[in-house]
């Protein structure tokens, strides 16, 4: 990572920001940008600890929201019950992130084509999705049921092969288990917290021993460019699903997934022959 350009690790910071709380996977958008510049990360970390950037971002924009929750712990049984909810609907990926880290860094972080193809047929789910007929039950985060909040957190294990997208698997899980479009996006955004600071503490963990002095410089960049473009992505994102919901995003995932896959096909060896 030490002969990576600064400037890469800026783009592929603001990438990160702008892609993680929309359905697009960031994750998939991140390692397919960085396949194409030539970008090699140690480990692999670059790309989980970069996240953190935009964890910042969401509890800065979430800060009184969360303080307001926090208070209301002591006395309100609706603010308890989220909170649990929260980490029941976080308990799957702890599991399965620790058990599968290896396999997922090593393998599936290092197919590219894997994951445009995931950016795809993601896209295909979303449209579908947004435009079915939708009865939603639940229109309050506050208000999801244990049950539906530990379903949400399985789906989002799907997450975990690069370029499905772990924001777009907890808003789709919600929308079909009977979520708006608004408290989907909403508690995708309260999930991502303990999920991203998780794989950002293991990341970085069993990474220890191999990051250097040069990698902090170029996982900082990223950091601070995701944590700039991320604020600016949640102040708007509720406001414009609840106007638009989410077809745009499936157009575009098939775009950049589509336009991945002929560009891997014609760098490949003996691709377009």
């Amino acid at each position: 990572m030490a002969s990576q350009s600064l400037f890469d690790a800026a783009v592929l910071g603001v990438l990160e920001g702008l892609t993680e709380f929309i359905p697009v996977s960031s994750t998939g958008h991140v390692l397919l940008a960085g396949h194409f510049l030539g970008f090699e990360s140690t480990g692999k970390a670059f790309e989980v600890l970069i996240q953190l950037g935009a964890i910042l971002a969401i509890l800065s924009v979430y800060a009184a929201r969360l303080l307001e929750i926090a208070k209301a712990v002591p006395t309100d049984p609706k603010a308890r019950r989220f909170i649990t909810a929260v980490l029941l609907a976080f308990l799957p990926a702890v599991v399965i992130g620790v058990i599968a880290h290896d396999f997922i860094k090593t393998v599936l972080f290092e197919t590219p084509m894997l994951i445009a193809a995931m950016l795809v047929l993601g896209g295909f789910v979303l449209l579908w999705v947004d435009r079915r007929v939708h009865n939603p039950r639940y229109h309050d985060v506050m208000d999801f049921p244990l049950p539906l909040a530990f379903k949400i957190g399985l789906i989002q294990c799907l997450a975990m092969i690069p370029g499905v997208s772990r924001s777009g698997a907890t808003i789709v899980g919600a929308l079909l288990l009977g979520a708006d479009k608004r408290s989907a996006a909403e508690f995708s955004f309260f999930l991502s917290m303990p999920t991203m600071a998780g794989a950002f503490a293991f990341d970085l963990f069993k990474n220890r021993d191999i990051l250097s002095f040069d990698d902090a410089a170029v996982i900082l960049t990223g950091f601070v460019a995701a944590f700039i473009s991320a604020v600016f992505v949640v102040r708007h994102l509720l406001d414009f699903v609840a106007r638009r919901g989410y077809s745009i995003f499936g157009w575009w995932r098939i775009v950049v997934g589509t336009t991945a896959l002929i560009a891997l096909w014609l760098t490949s060896p003996g691709g377009g022959a």
